[in-house]
Parts: C-alpha cells; structure tokens; sequence
C-alpha cells in the first residue's frame, strides 16, 4: 500500500517573474531621474552685498578674552578683565541707561563656546536682544 501523496510541490521559484520585476524597476528609476529637475533655484545672496547697519550703534558691548575672561566696555572703553558674576550689575545698569535692549557681545575667534553662551544666556533671561560682533 502506497500512503504518500501523488502531488508533489515544488520548492524551486521561478526565476522569471523575479526578472521581470527588476526590469521594471529599471525602467521605473530611468523614468523618474529624467524626469527630475536637478537644478533647483537657489537665491544667494552676493558676496559685495553690504548689510544694512543698525539705525542705533550698540553702546553696551561685553568682551570676551581666549582665556575666558569678560571685558565690560561701556561705550567701548574697555576696563580690566573680570568674571561674568562681578560684572552683570553694570552691564544691566548699562542698557536700562542706553535705552535699547540691546548687547553687544565681541569675542576672541579662540573663545570657549561656554563664555559665550553665558552671555548669551544673561541677555536672553532679561529680554536683551544679543548682537554678535565680526570682523570680515
């Protein structure tokens, strides 16, 4: 007595339908590459262009040195270096005189990243409007 089955089933795939799905794809992406636009525009601005400056000259301006230190330079008249702690008194006293909520924040180009947003941190926590000093 034969008990097995008479249907066997294949376990190979066909390879056919597996080619006809990649060209498909192929055909799909060359589609959508040509169709793409690969020159979007960008508006730049120019290099010679000269920004607008400030109808008001920032008068408060907090230095910061290499090594950490802060120059208070009320009127840009620099004073002896310092710590941030001994020196907010004045800076605060400095821009209730000038009438702008503004600070002016110069730095050394090798200036920890920390002494900055300390500073950043003391104009943003009395509603100070920081602006940051470059040299071109």
């Amino acid at each position: 007595m034969n008990l097995g089955s008479r249907n066997q089933i294949k376990v190979e795939g066909g390879m056919a339908s597996m080619t006809d799905l990649v060209f498909l794809l192929l055909i799909f992406f060359i589609i959508m590459s040509l169709m793409s636009n690969n020159q979007t525009p960008i508006d730049l601005p120019k290099s010679d262009e000269n920004l607008p400056p400030d109808q008001k000259m920032v008068t408060t301006t907090v230095v910061i040195t290499e090594d950490g230190k802060y120059y208070f330079a009320p009127e840009g008249n620099e004073k002896q270096p310092t710590d941030l702690i001994s020196i907010k008194d004045q800076i605060a006293a400095s821009v209730d005189k000038s009438g702008e909520p503004k600070l002016r924040i110069a730095g050394h180009k090798n200036a920890k990243y920390e002494a900055v947003f300390q500073v950043l941190a003391l104009a943003q926590t009395n509603g100070w409007d920081p602006v940051l000093a470059y040299d071109k």
